[in-house]
């Protein structure tokens, strides 16, 4: 707390005289009236942590983003998402009519025609063999051509099942000697859609840019953010992470750090830090501000005054109000640390169970002051 000036001061400030105010020992002496508007606590220990706070940005999981290429090269027939709709695991992003496909089938159609074949001439040559019209040879011949039909068929099943056609596709086809030549491209991961370029018509390849569908895993999120150099020691890959964004200032995201810059900017003199934050809401967008808060030493238990109890004077130094019987007042020069939770850490001049002047401390140091000026 900084101690008022000027017109303020002389307001908050009672006369000083030389029975209540001692400049030499230092205290300050309270009537009855003025002691009762004190409020005097416990010095107390307390838990501080020790934290770290930065300032970064949101941005998607780049480990956790899919393109979505054809595998197979051929004209999109029709597309099913757009920017920023969600989807699963397995959904059908686009659809091309593939000549790869086409081949396959066309391949499988012949492939079952021979086996078809081969299995009715089989069955013939063993019949004529019964009868004592054919030879032997015949059959292990027939035997022979049947099985490589069969290999074949199989063959040619596995390459239409490579496209993505189930068994039953694959029946169907050979059923109703038709070929389809249209290839669906389903979704591997379940996320957002987060770049289109598909466009019905649109002549695409394997593995050639941009790809059709970009998408992201949302489930987390990046949050990046520049440390000043001084600070980087204090990280570790592993530490917990809280994470607060303007659109939401009341809630808080958790993750940990995952990545740390080899390197110290030479320009900014800062170095990356780089967490995984949880989002299974999807609230986080790739962009926004945001802060985070890192606790990097395990808590340290101090002495604890509340922050209103602790008086910057003029001179810098930091000074509370001591008392025992709750009319004269100590003056003390501590050391101050960290501010926790309306709390003010005491590192030294001050003992756990000692009372000091909370509210009120404020008119002490100027009752003092006002002394020492006069």
């Amino acid at each position: 707390m900084t101690r008022p000036s000027g017109l303020e001061s002389a307001k908050a400030a009672a006369p000083a005289t030389a029975q209540d105010v001692n400049l030499e020992q230092q205290y300050v002496e309270l009537n009855d009236k003025q002691a009762a508007t004190m409020k005097v606590v416990d010095a107390d220990q307390r838990s501080f942590r020790t934290l770290k706070n930065a300032v970064g940005n949101i941005d998607f999981n780049q480990n956790m983003l899919v393109q979505a290429f054809t595998p197979y090269p051929g004209r999109i027939v029709d597309t099913f998402f757009n920017i920023g709709d969600e989807v699963k695991k397995g959904d059908p992003l686009f659809t091309i009519d593939s000549p790869d496909l086409l081949n396959a089938e066309s391949a499988l159609l012949a492939a079952a025609g021979v086996l078809e074949l081969q299995t009715r001439t089989l069955a013939r040559v063993k019949q004529l063999l019964k009868t004592g019209g054919g030879a032997q040879k015949d059959v292990d011949q027939s035997t022979s051509d049947q099985q490589t039909a069969e290999g074949n068929f199989k063959a040619a099943r596995d390459a239409v099942r490579l496209f993505g056609k189930t068994d039953a596709d694959i029946d169907l086809i050979v059923a109703d000697r038709k070929v389809d030549s249209i290839l669906i491209v389903p979704s591997t991961i379940s996320g957002r859609i987060i770049a289109r370029n598909a466009a019905p018509g649109l002549y695409v390849q394997p593995g050639n840019a941009p790809a059709p569908y970009s998408l992201a895993d949302i489930s987390t999120m990046w949050m990046i953010a520049n440390v000043i150099e001084t600070d980087a020691p204090s990280y570790k890959i592993g530490q917990p992470v809280e994470v607060q964004v303007p659109a939401y200032p009341n809630e808080v995201f958790r993750g940990r750090v995952t990545t740390l810059g080899l390197n110290i900017d030479p320009n900014s003199h800062r170095q990356l830090v780089r967490s995984v934050i949880d989002d299974p809401q999807h609230k986080l967008r790739a962009g926004m501000l945001a802060s985070f808060t890192i606790e990097t030493e395990p808590p340290k238990t101090s002495v604890s005054v509340p922050i209103d109890a602790v008086v910057r004077e003029g001179d810098g130094t930091m000074t509370v109000w001591v008392t025992s019987d709750g009319h004269r007042f100590d003056r003390r020069t501590v050391k101050i640390g960290m501010q926790q939770d309306g709390w003010r850490q005491i590192v030294d001049g001050l003992k756990a169970g000692e009372k000091v002047a909370s509210a009120g401390a404020i008119f002490l140091s100027n009752k003092f002051a006002n002394a020492a000026s006069g």
